[in-house]
């Protein structure tokens, strides 16, 4: 029993290395903007080069704040410069604020806030070949990702603005779903292998469990994303995740030491469980950061 508290512990240390530099790396909101009609405006063709961003009602949201005026404060991160001074210039008639943060759209036509977006925001664009702005009503986070497509309407003579109509992109969640399935059942087969659950048949009984409570998890997960935002899926998440546990631990403590020609010691199958959901959650956590709307 001993080698398996063992494994256990190694987990808790890896795992907690992640997560103690990155100490608010769960799930995070996001604004997804894809920009229509750019490429075929008789005024801005094909490669015009243009910045967007998203401006803030506060001063603040998560690591994003505005500039304090204040010459050296200025936060460029690598941005050029001429650029960024035309964003923290711009003011905005609803007093909306500037958060430091920009995207080069010129090449992807999208804007992806996936760490903290302002809940309430104006799109802002910028085009440097004219220096001209184009600025959009205020819209709100209407989902845990927020998806808008924006269409250009008037021109540089009647005023530029743009229009946001929400299109939350169910293909890109079904995906993003599938691959949080996939790479939870390859991450619990792994660690059954370390704790000597190598026969074909108590591998496919632990897949097909991992199949059924991860859908289970993931769809409850993914509903309550959409509907509830950030704070009831972090303690939904939380929930689900000690559930899952609690249940895989009493199915596979009944089940595997029936399929395993081996026999197992007391304690093992729950230990299995325990470690299986330990590495599942941290490397998913980890992963969130590295690839941001995925996990």
């Amino acid at each position: 029993m001993k080698k398996y508290f063992a494994v256990l512990l190694g987990f808790i240390i890896i795992f907690s290395l992640p997560l103690t530099a990155f100490a608010d790396i769960g799930p995070k909101p996001s604004v997804r903007i894809t920009f229509n009609g750019i490429n075929d405006s008789t005024i801005y063709q094909n490669g015009t080069v243009y910045y967007g961003t998203l401006l803030s009602e506060h001063k603040s949201t998560g690591p994003s704040s505005a500039w304090d005026g204040v010459a050296g404060h200025e936060e460029y991160d690598g941005f050029d410069k001429e650029i960024w001074h035309k964003f923290a210039d711009y003011t905005d008639k609803d007093g909306y604020y500037f958060l430091q943060e920009i995207w080069d759209c010129t090449e992807t036509h999208q804007l992806n806030w996936t760490y903290y977006p302002p809940s309430k925001f104006k799109i802002l664009l910028y085009f440097p070949e004219t220096d001209i702005y184009f600025m959009s009503d205020i819209y709100e986070r209407y989902a845990f990702d927020s998806y808008y497509t924006v269409d250009i309407i008037g021109d540089m003579y009647a005023g530029q603005m743009l229009k946001a109509e929400q299109s939350y992109d169910f293909t890109w969640e079904i995906i993003s779903l599938l691959a949080r399935i996939a790479a939870t059942i390859l991450i619990e087969i792994l660690i059954a292998v370390v704790f000597f659950y190598r026969e074909k048949r108590t591998l496919k009984f632990i897949a097909i469990v991992n199949i059924i409570t991860q859908i289970a998890l993931n769809v409850g997960l993914n509903i309550i994303n959409y509907n509830k935002g950030s704070m009831a899926f972090t303690f939904y998440f939380i929930l689900f995740e000690i559930a899952v546990f609690a249940a895989e631990a009493v199915i596979y403590s009944v089940t595997l030491k029936k399929l395993s020609s081996k026999p197992a010691k007391p304690g093992k199958p729950a230990a299995y469980a325990f470690a299986a959901n330990l590495a599942s959650f941290a490397i998913g956590l980890w992963i969130s950061h590295i690839v941001p709307g995925i996990f």
